[in-house]
């Protein structure tokens, strides 16, 4: 496959994606205060996990499309008088926004299974905040437009904790009870990361492995898709029965 076909072919995902992303967050703020009013928390944690992962991933892919339609993947832009590029600077809103997506997820499971922030649960928003301070540093070299390996890998490593942990709080919690919408979802999660962790390892050694985001961006839509039928348009089922979804 040439290049020229991949980035096309990459672009066009990325528009549809950001088009069905958008689409689902619209449609549950206009559904916002539609369901049951103690529903509203819920439903209020799920939208803005949304939102917030639909603006990293404008910033994100749509940099991308933006740099390729330009023809210059070194695009740059100038804030505050320093100099970094749009796919820096795009991957930068990404990893602050998913960051908090998962900060959210903790606090969805809490107001799902009704248990109060435990000592893990506390310790993920940790490593949520603790990956916020390490996106500051600059290392990270957010103006390169291929991120040095080391630091990838040390900024994503909270970021992999925040997963899998918030993969085990949902699931430990969703299982016993048959909660179906919070097992969709820990699954979808699960399923994220499973694709998205051979990217972290090796992409910059195989670029083709870069593949695999796709899946993984579709494992987070998948999420939201099923966020948005169970709590915006059948109604969450209250804790400890079965959600419709």
């Amino acid at each position: 496959m040439s290049e020229s076909l991949r980035m096309w072919m990459e672009s066009g995902f990325n528009v549809l994606y950001l088009i069905a992303a958008w689409s689902l967050v619209l449609m549950m703020a206009l559904r916002l205060r539609q369901g049951k009013k103690e529903e509203f928390r819920l439903r209020s944690f799920f939208l803005w996990m949304y939102i917030l992962l639909a603006l990293g991933d404008t910033g994100h892919v749509g940099f991308r499309v933006v740099a390729f339609a330009l023809g210059d993947m070194d695009t740059s832009v100038s804030i505050l008088g320093s100099s970094i590029s749009v796919i820096g600077l795009g991957a930068l809103s990404t990893s602050i926004t998913v960051t908090f997506f998962y900060m959210l997820m903790v606090l969805l499971w809490r107001e799902r299974s009704g248990n109060k922030l435990n000592t893990f649960s506390l310790f993920l928003l940790f490593c949520g905040a603790a990956r916020l301070v390490l996106l500051a540093f600059p290392q990270n070299q957010w103006d390169a437009l291929v991120p040095p390996f080391q630091w990838s890998l040390i900024r994503n490593v909270p970021l992999t904790i925040q997963g899998f942990g918030v993969v085990w709080l949902i699931l430990q919690y969703a299982y016993p009870i048959k909660d179906r919408l919070f097992i969709q979802l820990g699954v979808c999660i699960l399923l994220s990361y499973i694709f998205y962790v051979p990217v972290i390892l090796f992409v910059q050694k195989v670029p083709l492995i870069g593949m695999l985001m796709i899946p993984k961006t579709l494992a987070y839509l998948a999420a939201e898709w099923i966020g948005y039928r169970a709590l915006f348009t059948g109604g969450a089922k209250p804790r400890g029965e079965t959600a419709a979804v």
